[in-house]
């Protein structure tokens, strides 16, 4: 007989407790593949697909679009068509008498983040995994390691995976100095440093694209590869207005429009996205940093670095990934690139690629360190 596959509700972030089913993706009945999506479940942050763990058949869905389950929480049943309508009755059955939320909640702890002493400023980071290779997830502008939630785990199965709060954002100091691209380098640099990483594979998003690039081009000893996400740095062009609109919203409804702008479908940002974009903002010393930040990174309304030159002087493996809809920094960007550089389009995915198109680029960027 085949094996029993159940699906369950993720943790996406440290703070996920439980979902609610947005709707299905797959009818009862339908073939699987393993990595494809099933469901959309919402957390409190973000709206994200639950991929298939194995291939199959979808034989039951437990869960109706607006059911609200805890972390941990049967979802649905995936089995080869060969297996017993009784045999999935009675798995389904041991699981709901067994399923402690409780239980579910501590199992889920895993790692929290830390903090360190970097340069006189402290910075927070999460460590996922384990091995001798070293990765580095730097996030973009007015994010934080949460913008990982749905790559860090999957990135995570054979190496040691740091996310970073850099400086100024997140829970690390604010503090950014004069703001250049080069204090940010070092600050990555620093990190690895202090946490024993002579080099490592270093993944950036946005303005953490730039960051991870420049840092390359200072010291290309401590870069082993690049994973570029809709990165700055690559072209002068950019949505200032959105940068703007950013550091300048006070509230959820200056602020909503403008976080919209990072996603091809808006629906995907909720009301909790916007509070903890707010109560970043709030903190004392952001509305200082973000200035100073964009300031210094933008001129007369364009990126103030352009990186193409830096970027084909590397000998280290380079992997671009954009998403094709993206309305902060032109898809565009990725097109011209030194013929050594691995390009890759989502279509139809947005600025925060990485979270639209999660199981994807998951793959994409394992493939490409494989």
């Amino acid at each position: 007989m085949g094996a029993i596959h159940k699906v369950t509700v993720p943790k996406w972030g440290l703070s996920m407790r439980e979902g609610k089913v947005c709707g299905w993706l797959k009818e009862v009945g339908a073939p699987v593949t393993r990595g494809e999506e099933l469901v959309e479940v919402e957390s409190e942050k973000i709206v994200g697909p639950v991929e298939a763990a194995a291939g199959g058949v979808l034989r039951r869905r437990l869960a109706k679009e607006l059911d609200v389950l805890p972390v941990g929480g049967l979802l649905g049943v995936i089995a080869d068509a060969d297996v017993p309508e009784a045999a999935i009755d009675a798995a389904v059955a041991d699981f709901l008498a067994n399923f402690s939320v409780e239980a579910a909640a501590a199992a889920e702890t895993g790692p929290q983040p830390e903090k360190i002493e970097v340069g006189g400023r402290r910075l927070r980071y999460l460590k996922r995994g384990e091995g001798d290779d070293a990765v580095v997830l730097i996030h973009g502008f007015g994010g934080d390691l949460d913008n990982w939630l749905f790559n860090h785990e999957a990135l995570a199965g054979q190496r040691s995976v740091y996310a970073i709060d850099l400086p100024g954002h997140g829970e690390s100091t604010k503090d950014v100095g004069a703001g250049t691209l080069d204090e940010l380098a070092s600050a990555v640099a620093g990190f690895m440093d202090a946490v024993g990483v002579g080099s490592a594979h270093l993944v950036g998003h946005s303005l953490g694209g730039a960051v991870a690039l420049k840092l390359a081009a200072n010291e290309p000893r401590r870069v082993r590869s690049l994973v570029l996400l809709a990165s700055a740095g690559l072209g002068p062009e950019i949505d200032a207005e959105y940068i703007e609109g950013f550091v300048t919203a006070a509230n959820r409804n200056a602020l909503k429009p403008h976080a919209a702008r990072l996603f091809a479908d808006a629906s995907l940002v909720t009301r909790r996205l916007i509070d903890d974009l707010l109560k970043y903002k709030r903190l004392e010393g952001v509305d200082a940093c973000l200035r100073t930040l964009s300031g210094r990174l933008l001129a007369g309304g364009r990126q103030a670095m352009v990186m193409r030159d830096e970027l084909a002087r590397l000998s280290q493996p380079v992997l671009v990934v954009w998403g094709g809809e993206d309305q902060i920094i032109p898809v565009s960007h990725a097109s011209g690139l030194p013929s050594s550089v691995q390009v890759e389009v989502i279509p139809g995915k947005g600025h925060m690629v990485m979270m639209e198109a999660a199981g994807e680029v998951n793959r994409r960027i394992n493939t490409f360190w494989g």
